[in-house]
């Protein structure tokens, strides 16, 4: 039997981008405090809000935003949802420290997608996605990773420290 002959189907290459988006500056490490319990500080609550102020400004609205479940990340997450750069926050355990959310792309229900973690995983899974050797890339806290991904591969878009994004913000250098 014959195969019927079809009219060739075009398929659109689906482009999507990746926001990674490192915690912003926690409380120093201490022996009677688990770590997972570290806080923002006074001083990284407010340079986060600064960031995710300026994010949003430059319109990079994530479809959904997931945390690590940590309290600094989760603090972090937080602070872009007030700031309107996504409607809700949702925990995964995968950005743990340790974790691995590579699988976390795989659910095609989201344009840009916004990931709230750690270092070294984040600039590990950057530098992953863009053939890169690990440790290649690395996110200062509150610093974000902008990717592009599509059918052939992730490309950089951006590599931003928050100190970048607040001089922008505010036209002006600041320590």
């Amino acid at each position: 039997m014959a195969r019927a002959e079809r009219e060739p189907v075009e398929i659109e290459p689906v482009e999507r981008e990746l926001l990674l988006w490192r915690h912003g500056i926690a409380e120093d490490r201490h022996p009677d405090r688990p770590e997972q319990e570290r806080a923002l500080t006074a001083q990284g609550r407010q340079r986060t809000a600064a960031v995710a102020a300026e994010l949003c400004s430059l319109q990079l609205h994530c479809d959904r935003l997931l945390s690590s479940p940590l309290r600094r990340a989760l603090q972090t997450a937080e602070i872009g949802v007030a700031a309107g750069l996504a409607p809700a926050l949702e925990l995964e355990d995968r950005l743990a420290p340790g974790g691995d959310p590579l699988p976390l792309l795989q659910d095609g229900t989201w344009q840009r997608l916004g990931l709230v973690g750690h270092e070294p995983d984040l600039g590990e899974l950057a530098s992953s996605l863009l053939g890169l050797p690990a440790g290649t890339i690395s996110l200062r806290k509150a610093g974000i990773v902008l990717l592009r991904l599509g059918p052939t591969g992730a490309s950089l878009e951006a590599l931003i420290g928050p100190r970048l994004l607040r001089l922008r913000r505010d036209g002006k250098r600041q320590p």
